[in-house]
């Protein structure tokens, strides 16, 4: 897991080179080859540990000695990075060159001990002959048990008989595209399984016919030997041009071919010049099955894919009974007390409805006793059994994973099992932890490249998307216990996390420590009362209802802390105190507090220079005035910004008394309307979202008229929620916001009375306790753009509302959510 840290050696020396060495000038001109040697040694450290895995995977204790030191070394690279990070930040031509100069030659002597420990590195590697780190033997074939599976007589499916019967009317349907059927899924769902039914059920149907193991390596001349074996094709046609011998077989007879276990495009495009095209008059047919969406998706289009899922319960429970009696005769619960049944019920909801999992649990019940306490044994012990029994299965999927995205997938293990994320704040913690890099420096672009990880994750049914947004966008995701039981053992494996769970398992972990992740009170207490030394803590995550928690963190070293997520459960309520020295924490980035919790930040904020998000709004945490001092504030959500704790501090006698806004603000959520002025919206030119609370007239009168509104803002705006508060006369206009799509009004008496003033680009509307008319629906039914209409708590007059209208009318609704007020 060494490759982890190295990429993130690279991305923050990357940065450094490009965008603070730059500004500082020449003062620290001397560095650059100090940044330069480090970026290019971890490069090639970095693929010598890409090497190196195969001979570790195989069993060679001291390639994985080697991989272990290199791992330290890495992680102490990054640490100095970090630590060096901050000092070049507030070094500038106000602070004495001394002091730079300072902590330059610091930097500089410890390069020089890291150089020192390369080379002590490479001494090791030649002196013990660990030199050979590939494996070349072509001859060497282990044995693969997926390609014996699939050649197996086994084609036992249950649970899964829909999905046959969907599958099988597709692939005989003549009108299929490309004549391609793709089964997709996470690791375990059984994908094999059932495309060896679906091909033994209508290969009888076709001319020839061939199934092949593609796997994570494929080599297509073994591949295409294989189908040409399979359809027909003489030893002498096999061994005298094959590939056109074949082609032309295939062109005039009706084939199905399965391909199992694709795992990316650049195989089939070598394939497809000899597979002939499938969707002509003679109707051959080809299978897929992948782990990636995406594959399936460029070989068959849309069209083709079938997303498999976890079985329910009750397939489950058919499944398990089938494996537990496969050596009883009569197959059945019968001798079982009711209690070994329940335990039987719950070991299978333990299983997440993956049959992988399911059938290695059943194997390991087989060989033990069939009482109660044998299998509460197991049941207790599941998490660790399962994994090791699914592991290498599920392995291959992270393997397969480029490394920049590793890191990403196992950022998922820091939440509990089964918890929905939002997606917004999980790239943002991503980027915050420079997991994303862009060589512009530019947020948006690292945005949008944290979202295509995002995507690319779930294209590999790595993660399940929860929820969507409007434009199709994850809103939130989940993770399937057994992949999150996965993050947990590489996360703890890799040292790029731990758990609770594992985090007193070795003395020497809690020194090492660079994120912790507590579900418990009991056991974050004890963390805490043990006087622990975490200062290489990159991230602290607690979801616990314990308040003590920020008194208890004062006490501790987190200088390079810079991800900090505290959730309390909704049962908890009450006031939390806050400590001062908590601003102490001088390299955080990305700071959440959720919960029923009362209380304010300390002023001592202001020494989050770093802060990119702060977010308190699903709180009653209050923010200071202070936090229009941090310049690096991309992201700022909050309950209420208002007077009543600071956070303003504006007076018509004084028009320069407010704070300078971060220009990096993009996002502004719970922004009271008493402290909107026209002033404001000039400073916010990279806003992209924008709530206010309290709104007003004089709230209405900013935004509509476009002599106070820069043209800035109109072009960036996307999303605008507004909460007024009390009787409203003017009526809006939004017609100049180009680009807001989402808009939000709450208790807003006098609504416009033309679709004109609204934005011309709207796509989601949502109205809250609204009086609503035909006048008002009338005037929505012509919003051009409208996609989604979302009204909650609101009146009308009659019984019955009627949005029917003609043809012509919400040319574009596709969503229409009603909540009707409380009766």
């Amino acid at each position: 897991m060494a490759d982890i840290l190295l990429t993130a050696v690279i991305n923050k020396s990357i940065e450094i080179a490009a965008n603070l060495l730059v500004q500082e000038g020449t003062r620290l001109y001397w560095l650059e080859e100090d940044i330069d040697w480090l970026q290019r040694e971890m490069r090639h450290i970095r693929s010598y540990v890409d090497n190196a895995k195969a001979k570790k995977v195989g069993g060679d204790s001291s390639v994985n000695n080697l991989l272990k030191d290199i791992q330290q070394l890495a992680g102490d690279v990054e640490d100095l990075l970090d630590e060096f990070l901050p000092k070049i930040q507030q070094s500038n031509k106000f602070i004495c060159c001394l002091k730079t100069v300072s902590f330059a030659d610091e930097f500089a002597m410890e390069i020089e001990k890291i150089k020192r420990r390369v080379a002590d590195i490479d001494r090791v590697r030649t002196t013990y002959n660990i030199t050979d780190t590939s494996n070349n033997d072509d001859d060497c074939i282990p044995l693969d048990r997926r390609r014996l599976f699939l050649h197996a007589d086994e084609t036992e499916v249950i649970g899964l008989e829909d999905d046959f019967n969907t599958l099988k009317a597709k692939l005989l349907d003549q009108d299929l595209p490309y004549g391609v059927v793709s089964i997709v899924g996470m690791p375990g769902l059984g994908k094999t399984t059932l495309a060896k039914k679906l091909y033994g059920h209508v290969r009888h149907q076709f001319e020839c016919s061939g199934l092949v193991y593609v796997s994570q390596q494929p080599r297509a001349g073994e591949i295409l030997i294989d189908i040409a074996k399979q359809v027909g094709l003489t030893e002498k046609e096999r061994k005298e041009n094959m590939e056109n011998n074949l082609r032309s077989l295939l062109k005039i007879k009706r084939y199905v071919i399965l391909l199992d276990d694709i795992w990316d495009v650049e195989i089939w495009d070598d394939l497809k010049l000899v597979l002939p095209e499938c969707d002509s008059k003679i109707g051959s047919r080809i299978i897929i099955t992948s782990r990636n969406s995406n594959v399936g998706r460029y070989i068959g289009g849309d069209f083709s894919i079938h997303v498999l899922q976890p079985l329910v319960s009750e397939n489950s429970f058919e499944l398990f009974t089938k494996k537990i009696f496969t050596f009883d005769n009569n197959n059945n619960w019968a001798n079982a007390s009711p209690d070994l049944v329940n335990i039987g019920r719950s070991i299978v909801g333990r299983c997440g409805g993956i049959p992988l999992a399911i059938v290695v649990t059943a194997g390991m019940l087989r060989a033990r006793e069939r009482t109660e306490r044998a299998w509460n044994r197991v049941l207790e012990s599941m998490g660790h059994k399962i994994q090791d029994g699914c592991g290498k299965v599920l392995g291959l999927s992270y393997n397969d994973l480029p490394i920049a995205l590793r890191p990403c997938f196992l950022y998922f293990g820091l939440y509990p099992e089964d918890h929905e994320i939002r997606a917004f704040d999980l790239t943002n913690m991503w980027i915050a932890e420079k997991l994303i890099i862009v060589n512009s420096g530019n947020r948006r672009e690292a945005e949008d490249l944290a979202e295509d990880f995002l995507n690319d994750l779930v294209s590999r049914n790595l993660i399940q998307v929860a929820k969507r947004t409007y434009d199709g966008r994850i809103s939130s995701c989940r993770i399937h216990d057994l992949l999150h039981s996965l993050c947990v053992v590489l996360g703890k494996e890799s040292n790029f996390f731990h758990t609770e769970h594992n985090v007193f398992s070795d003395p020497g972990n809690v020194a090492r420590l660079r994120r912790i992740t507590f579900y418990s009170n009991n056991v974050m207490n004890e963390f805490f009362r043990s006087n622990p030394k975490p200062k290489k803590l990159r991230a602290l995550f607690c979801f616990t209802e314990d308040p003590s928690i920020f008194s208890q963190m004062t006490h501790l070293d987190f200088k390079l802390l810079q991800i900090l997520v505290v959730v309390m459960p909704r049962k908890y309520l009450g006031y939390v105190s806050i400590p001062n020295k908590l601003g102490n924490m001088s390299c955080l980035r990305y700071l959440r507090l959720k919960g029923l919790m009362f209380g304010e930040l300390p002023y001592s904020v202001v020494k989050f220079k770093c802060l990119e998000s702060l977010n308190t709004r699903m709180s009653y945490i209050s923010v200071p005035s202070g936090v229009w001092e941090l310049k690096q504030l991309s992201h700022l959500h909050c309950r209420d910004l208002s007077a009543s704790n600071g956070c303003f501090s504006i007076s018509p006698f004084s028009p320069n008394n407010m704070y300078s806004l971060p220009n990096n603000l993009q996002t502004l959520m719970g922004l009271n309307g008493k402290f909107f002025q026209p002033r404001l919206l000039h400073q916010l030119i990279n806003l992209r979202k924008l709530g206010i609370i309290e709104a007003s007239d004089s709230t209405i009168k900013i935004l509509s008229v476009s002599s106070t509104v820069p043209t800035m803002l109109t072009s960036t705006l996307e999303v605008l929620k507004l909460n007024f508060s009390g009787h409203t006369r003017e009526q809006i206009n939004l017609s100049s916001y180009q680009n807001i799509v989402k808009l939000h009004f709450l208790d807003l008496q006098t609504m416009p009375n033309n679709s004109e003033a609204f934005p011309p680009n709207l796509v989601k509307l949502t109205l809250g306790r609204l009086a609503v008319d035909d006048h008002l629906l009338t005037v929505l039914e012509k919003l051009p753009k409208l996609r989604i209409l979302k009204m909650y708590l609101c009146t009308h007059k009659d019984t019955k509302m009627n949005i029917s209208g003609v043809a012509s009318n919400f040319p574009q609704l596709q969503g229409l959510d009603f909540l009707r007020p409380w009766e």
